[in-house]
């Protein structure tokens, strides 16, 4: 049985992580990010794309994690 990945891995994919946690394409979507669907998004992590949109990357996590009900 495949263990499930980390939200807290710096590497892990976007592409991964809105596979295993659908509700935080809604965070994404509101900061109007385009990640979900992009085909960057298997290539990219979090601290990525919060580079790219000039985001807080704690502050973000902190969102996303609230969205997926993690810890």
């Amino acid at each position: 049985m495949p263990r499930r990945p980390r939200f807290d891995d710096p590497d892990l994919p976007l592409s991964t992580l809105f596979g295993e946690w659908p509700d935080m394409v809604e965070v994404f979507l509101a900061k109007q990010m385009l990640c979900p669907g992009c085909p960057v998004a298997p290539f990219h992590a979090i601290t990525d794309a919060c580079e790219e949109y000039e985001l807080d990357e704690e502050v973000f996590r902190a969102e996303l994690r609230r969205a997926a009900r993690l810890p």
